[in-house]
């Protein structure tokens, strides 16, 4: 017994319905069950029963067809093999009963796109794989893969996914999100991988999205904070007890390297002989770590009595950027992203490059620039490897030129009295 493949409408000008068909001789009728995949007539080849693969008219996404077609023909030869091991009749009923069992999630012209990206974030938290952060960031992703959907007129289905999505999508996000290579990558990678999610949950059979690269990450120059600039700001007099409060948490976290989400698990009771014992929560399996609290730390926890007076990520980024503001930090420096292969440069306020992570970012850099090893810099952090690490230290102009003249410590006076 053999099987095939034939369009619903072979010569229509719009696409057809694939169907697999079979013929069960000793029932005297031929089987028929649609495969839910579409395919312009001109993409298909009528002698070899599957999607063009070379040619002017080869089809746009032929491989997903053919993904999809082989998996029914290998359903198809496993139950006629077992029926023949067990000695049990194979009938269309038996043949119709695995078909809707095997596919039974696979896309019959329902757009079931962002139902499954709503299954997916409910799977992923359920079984407590994503902290709140990461929760945060595929709520983002959903919600710019809506607005594209709306923005762009592109309806978004599993079928869509090939590759003028990924040049529509990347010219969206860089064109009219102004995304940088940077942000784009990192978007591009969660989405990737919802669609391998997908995949695996028989979804979808499309594969295209594989094929989708990242735009090269390219490191950003960000500010890092030396120790005049911590003095600088803790002298300044603040009128506002609010941004008081604020610099007093920045400042800490600029001396322990803690991440602004790592502040609230501080209590009394985890500090112990001036260290303070964390369990992070991003990234359960890592080993709990001791962070060692310096007496300006220690200040500052014991005029707060032990717990921080925290607000929300945001209001922080935005008051700390009044805390510099009013120390007097109102000049500019020069900001360098990359869009695509663009090169963009513009000047910014240096205070509106101060955030949360800016605090962890010069604590890194401050003990680098002391001479501190990696290994004992990353027991502190909890950095895992030594790429990460480095991307948080920061080298400006005044340490470059010191460590130059530093090291080459060359006596030329002799060439000055011969130009003389």
């Amino acid at each position: 017994m053999t099987s095939t493949f034939y369009l619903k409408e072979p010569k229509s000008k719009k696409e057809s319905l694939i169907y697999f068909s079979c013929y069960f001789k000793e029932e005297g009728k031929k089987f028929v069950y649609s495969t839910g995949e579409n395919i312009l007539p001109a993409h298909w080849s009528q002698e070899n029963k599957t999607p063009l693969v070379k040619g002017k008219n080869k089809a746009l996404n032929r491989g997903s067809i053919k993904t999809q077609l082989s998996r029914y023909e290998r359903c198809f030869r496993n139950l006629r093999s077992r029926c023949i091991e067990m000695q049990e009749d194979f009938t269309s009923l038996l043949l119709k009963k695995a078909f809707d069992e095997e596919f039974k999630n696979a896309p019959t012209g329902k757009n079931i796109f962002f139902d499954a990206f709503d299954a997916f974030e409910e799977q992923k938290t359920k079984n407590k794989e994503w902290a709140k952060s990461t929760e945060k960031r595929y709520n983002n992703i959903q919600n710019l893969l809506i607005s594209f959907e709306k923005d762009r007129g592109y309806k978004l289905n599993f079928n869509s996914i090939n590759n003028n999505f990924h040049a529509e999508f990347t010219d969206y996000c860089m064109s009219e999100k102004k995304h940088i290579n940077n942000t784009y990558s990192r978007n591009l990678g969660l989405f990737k991988t919802f669609m391998f999610w997908a995949l695996e949950n028989r979804y979808t059979y499309n594969e295209d999205f594989k094929k989708f690269r990242k735009k090269e990450k390219v490191i950003t120059a960000q500010v890092a904070l030396k120790q005049k600039d911590l003095e600088i700001i803790l002298k300044h007099e603040y009128n506002s007890p609010k941004l008081e409060r604020v610099r007093d948490i920045f400042v800490f976290a600029c001396v322990t390297g803690l991440r602004f989400g790592e502040l609230k698990l501080i209590s009394n009771e985890n500090i112990i002989d001036g260290y303070l014992h964390l369990k992070e929560e991003k990234g359960s399996e890592k080993e709990a770590r001791t962070i060692p609290l310096n007496d300006l730390a220690m200040y500052i926890l014991s005029k707060y009595d032990y717990k921080l007076p925290l607000i929300a990520n945001q209001k922080h980024n935005e008051y700390i950027k009044e805390v510099f503001e009013k120390a007097g930090y109102n000049h500019f420096v020069e900001k360098i992203t990359t869009r695509g292969k663009d090169v963009i440069r513009e000047n910014v306020l240096f205070k509106d490059r101060i955030s949360t992570h800016t605090s962890r970012r010069s604590f890194i850099t401050m003990l680098k620039q002391n001479g501190k090893s990696d290994k004992l810099i990353m027991k502190i952090t909890g950095h895992k490897d030594l790429k990460t690490l480095n991307q948080y230290y920061q080298v400006d102009d005044h340490a470059k030129k010191e460590a130059v003249e530093s090291t080459f410590k060359i006596k030329f006076q002799n060439l000055k009295k011969e130009k003389q």
